[in-house]
């Protein structure tokens, strides 16, 4: 893998990781139009690893109080500061490492199909319009409570499918329950902290039980590459959140599902 190859796939992959607009969608289309062929799992890990430290770097002190808080809860044996948020957060990653562990082998082959992507990227396009217009209430972090938590995780374990979009998929659950717009962003983010580490969690066994080859250089820039756009994209997005909403995002996920219809049917 080249500079110029790692550097674009890390910043592909670090903006499309948090913004509601299918890093999956963007990953088939690359090798496209760049005629690049698979970046390979060691890759994977470099970026995952770098949105990862991305998420908790913006969200340190959030994260700390969370953490620190559902400990301390524990031997409390009850609700302690930011603790139940952080539970909620645990509670809502659940069902998607279930949906892994079972269905992970078909939706990386079956569901992986150019048609499939391309249904989903219309589908929660549309969802996505429709919760942002009539679904978000006023509620906040402190109101979420267990079926939240359920139905958000729910909508995690779906955002599986190639196409659909974690973060999208986990915003427009949150918006159709009453969280306002920053809510269901900032909820989205934090259950992206587990589920991301699981995945790099998974690659690095992928790596360490094949012997796969890494290219060192390229894992590092990639990382960095990811690091550095997964962090300003977070900003971005929250700072632009209440100006522009969802709508450009719907925008570009129906551009993008024209755009893969073009290319490859």
């Amino acid at each position: 893998m080249d500079l110029w190859q790692a550097i674009i796939l890390g910043i592909v992959q670090g903006i499309t990781e948090f913004l509601p607009i299918s890093s999956s969608a963007h990953l088939i289309l690359m090798p496209a139009v760049t005629g690049w062929s698979d970046q390979g799992v060691g890759f994977d890990l470099s970026v995952h690893v770098g949105t990862l430290l991305a998420v908790i770097m913006y969200f340190r002190k959030d994260v700390t109080a969370l953490l620190t808080d559902g400990i301390r809860s524990i031997p409390a044996g009850q609700n302690v500061g930011h603790s139940k948020l952080g539970w909620m957060v645990v509670i809502a990653t659940i069902p998607a490492c279930a949906a892994g562990v079972f269905l992970l082998d078909y939706i990386d082959t079956v569901l992986r199909a150019v048609w499939v992507i391309i249904t989903t990227t219309v589908v929660y396009a549309v969802l996505l319009a429709i919760a942002d217009k009539w679904g978000r209430g006023q509620r906040q972090l402190t109101n979420i409570g267990l079926l939240d938590a359920v139905i958000v995780g729910f909508a995690q374990a779906l955002a599986l499918v190639p196409g659909t979009s974690r973060s999208g998929a986990t915003i427009t659950a949150g918006l159709f329950m009453g969280l306002n717009r920053e809510t269901a962003s900032k909820f989205s983010f934090y259950m992206a902290i587990p589920i991301t580490l699981g995945a790099a969690l998974i690659k690095l066994l992928s790596i360490a039980s094949d012997n796969v080859a890494v290219d060192w250089n390229g894992f590092l820039i990639g990382g960095i590459a990811s690091f550095v756009t997964a962090i300003t994209a977070i900003h971005f997005f929250l700072k632009w959140l209440n100006d522009f909403g969802m709508w450009p995002y719907v925008i570009y996920r129906l551009v993008l599902a024209a755009v893969l219809y073009w290319v490859f049917v």
